[in-house]
């Protein structure tokens, strides 16, 4: 794998200014505002380009506007209010291929170092071969969707069990049971329903999130008030089985309820495990702790969008993570001015 073969000209074999560490919407606005400011750079990413949109739900709808997803200045144009999930992987790419951007598919960053020009990632390519590469300054933009949180519940790794959602079809007359209450199971539940499954909604708490987009809320909300999709409130899953799931409600009574298939639709949380070792400061609800430009406690390092909101995923979206990679990125063409006007 070799990470140096890059259309840019001006820099040492090996030696960026800038690594970006995931290639979501995040990362390429890191990677445009780069390229713009005249800084070497290169994009790595565990998967493809946005993996996390490819990772969606097939039908899902964006919460937002085209306009609010748009990076780099480019427009995103739709032909209906509200992006989807196609819409979003067509035009990322295109903007990926248009800016020309410098983007290593399948090329996990699996450690990164302090070294005496800034950082050297090692980074292990789809064919397992490794490789290192050094850069002045790290942006990490790798978000939390690739990281589901863990219920810890025995049968949770099972073949009939799922922390994403793809598709109803699948599962047409089947019984199946979501687990959570946020957008992510309204969706799921709906669609689900829509293709004929029979779906039960485990929800620990006594109503649906409040979070819920507006428009899925009255909808989900009519279904289970006319019985077509079942809802278990305050109650929880005590252990899945192939054919069923144990369900304990919150006066401790446990109930079997046929099951298929189990779908834990409760959350993601950001996963930076491979900065261990770097010692990064964080807020008591494990939130970095960054600068108004996004540099954490060690100097060069910055984290943009979602992966440096361990306890506020729900506040950091691809809207205002775009602006975070901006900021990120002007301070690091300021840090590295600074530096050469001082090396004159």
């Amino acid at each position: 794998m070799n990470l140096n073969d890059t259309p840019q000209t001006g820099t040492q074999s090996g030696l960026v200014d800038v690594a970006i560490v995931g290639a979501g919407p995040v990362g390429l606005a890191a990677a445009i505002s780069c390229k713009r400011a005249g800084l070497s750079y290169v994009v790595l990413d565990k998967g493809c380009v946005v993996n996390a949109i490819f990772d969606y739900p097939t039908y899902m709808t964006f919460f937002t506007t085209a306009p609010e997803l748009e990076v780099g200045g480019h427009p995103m144009v739709t032909g209906h209010d509200k992006p989807d999930r196609k819409d979003a992987l067509m035009y990322y790419r295109l903007v990926a291929q248009r800016e020309k951007l410098n983007i290593r598919q399948y090329s996990e960053v699996t450690r990164i170092h302090a070294a005496p020009a800034g950082f050297t990632l090692e980074v292990e390519g789809k064919d397992g071969e490794m490789a290192v590469l050094e850069a002045r300054r790290v942006i990490v933009a790798t978000g939390y969707y690739d990281n589901p949180l863990q219920l810890g519940l025995p049968g949770e790794d099972g073949e009939n069990v799922s922390h994403y959602y793809t598709e109803g079809h699948p599962f047409w007359r089947l019984n199946v049971t979501v687990i959570g209450a946020g957008n992510s199971a309204a969706d799921a539940a709906l669609d689900l329903w829509r293709n004929g499954a029979n779906v039960t909604m485990v929800v620990r708490a006594p109503e649906l999130k409040s979070t819920i987009k507006y428009w899925v809320r009255p909808d989900l909300e009519n279904r289970i008030k006319e019985g077509s999709i079942a809802a278990q409130f305050n109650s929880q899953v005590a252990e899945i089985h192939p054919e069923h799931v144990l369900v304990q409600s919150q006066d401790g009574s446990v109930s079997e309820l046929p099951t298929d298939f189990t779908f834990a639709l409760t959350g993601y949380r950001p996963k930076l495990d491979f900065l261990d070792g770097l010692n990064l400061a964080e807020h008591p609800d494990q939130c970095l702790v960054l600068s108004e430009a996004h540099e954490s406690s060690v100097p060069g390092l910055f984290v943009a969008g979602s992966a440096g909101y361990a306890g506020k995923t729900n506040q950091v979206f691809i809207e205002n993570g775009r602006i975070h990679a901006e900021q990120a990125v002007a301070e690091i063409a300021r840090q590295l001015e600074a530096r050469e006007a001082a090396l004159v």
